[in-house]
This record gives C-alpha cells, structure tokens and sequence, in this order.
C-alpha cells in the first residue's frame, strides 16, 4: 500500500504558516514605529522603520509568494511569486541575523544551543531564500 503524498508546494506552504505568523506577530508588536523605540533599543530610527515593515512584509510575502505559486505554475507570474518568496526569505534572514548580532553572543556554539528560536527562524527564512517556491512534480 502507497500512502500518497502531499504536493510540494502545499507541502512546503505548511512551513510558511507558522514562519509568517511569528514575523508577522514580531513586526506589528514594533507599530507605531517611533524614534522614542528606536533609541530604547539603540537603533539607528531608520534600521528600525526596516526591521519593523521587513518583517511584516516578508511574512506576507511569504504566504503571498507561495499562494501565487500554488495558483499560477508557469509564467510570469509564476517566476514574480518564486522572486518575492527568496526576496521575503532573504529578509527573514537579515533580521535575524540582526536580532543575534544584537544579543551580543560569546559564540557561534552559544547561538547554536542556546537560541534555538531564532536559529530555527533563520534557517526557514534561509530555506526559502535559497529553494523559492516548490513546483509540481519536483
């Protein structure tokens, strides 16, 4: 007996879900975007203005890019929806990479074993940079 398999591109939409909620959740908790908010966290305002809209826009771009790559699997739309999913991981990824900067680490094994949050967000956010979106029957 065969126990069929999900598509991927439904497959891998289910990693997006819980990837998006937690940026978007992350992004709208920093609204309104103030100096006052940015000096409490000693960020420049205008690296703060692109963590809080990066985040709430590579969560929808996420779960955008791969609606539009379940609906349209060839074309120019197609190839807009695998762009916007690397773009909005690659966001991902920068925050992230931001976020442990900012904690100051004593090294990259304290990262490793401590953080395990934010290194599972910076590899979901890596995996969709770097795949896009999965089409039929790859």
């Amino acid at each position: 007996m065969t126990i069929p398999k999900l598509p991927a591109p439904f497959a891998t939409f289910l990693l997006r879900i819980p990837l998006a909620v937690l940026f978007l959740q992350q992004g709208l908790t920093k609204f309104p975007v103030t100096e006052a908010t940015a000096e409490v966290m000693k960020l420049p305002f205008i690296v703060w203005w692109f963590v809080a809209y990066g985040e709430v826009g590579a969560a929808i771009g996420l779960i955008v890019g791969g609606i539009l790559g379940i609906i349209f699997t060839k074309g120019l739309v197609s190839d807009l929806s695998d762009l916007l999913t690397r773009f909005s991981g690659i966001t991902m990824t920068c925050v992230v990479t931001g976020v442990i900067w900012l904690m100051m680490p004593n090294s990259l094994m304290d990262v490793i074993l401590h953080d395990y949050l934010h290194v599972s967000l910076y590899v979901g956010g890596l995996y969709f940079a770097l795949r896009g979106n999965s089409k039929y029957g790859v």
